[in-house]
């Protein structure tokens, strides 16, 4: 069966379908959780033997108890996207997906040193969460800068994040 369409009538469809498919793709996709987000720079540096250092895009999304931060290389690509919910820790890096007790546990695998990631959500909304051990400066907040320092226990460690505007 054939079916005719007038040159006006096909047009239309066509427009709606566009239409239809670019709304599509500018809708964010749902997040997992229903926390604030940030996303910007951040560097970290561990005064350790080997003198560590990691500088990446990141994402992070969520809050403390359920939440995702994706670290992202210079040109975009996912290095890793750690996750974490009630009874679950995810780093998914590789290709691989590892499971973790703890948060705390997942940050030390993703970085290899121990970062307060659940008072990183409270000092990136501008309240020092006192964190044993670390000092946080936010007076730069206002302009998108935070900067976290690691004094005890040894090594030493310092986190820099530049919020994108």
């Amino acid at each position: 069966m054939i079916l005719r369409v007038r040159a006006g009538a096909a047009r239309a469809l066509a427009m709606g379908l566009v239409a239809a498919a670019l709304l599509g793709c500018a809708t964010p996709p749902p997040t997992a959780t229903d926390g604030r987000a940030w996303a910007g720079r951040l560097a970290l540096s561990v005064d350790d033997e080997r003198h560590t250092a990691l500088s990446a895009g990141f994402d992070l999304r969520g809050d403390p108890r359920a939440g995702e931060l994706t670290l992202l290389s210079p040109v975009g690509l996912t290095l890793a996207r750690l996750s974490w919910a009630p009874g679950e820790a995810v780093l998914h890096a590789g290709g691989e997906a590892r499971r973790f007790d703890s948060l705390q546990a997942l940050a030390i695998a993703a970085t290899g040193t121990e970062l307060p990631l659940a008072a990183l959500f409270d000092w990136l909304d501008g309240r020092p969460t006192p964190v044993p051990g670390w000092e946080v400066d936010l007076s730069g907040l206002p302009q998108g800068r935070l900067l976290a320092m690691r004094a005890s226990p040894p090594p030493a460690a310092r986190l820099r994040l530049v919020l994108e505007r």
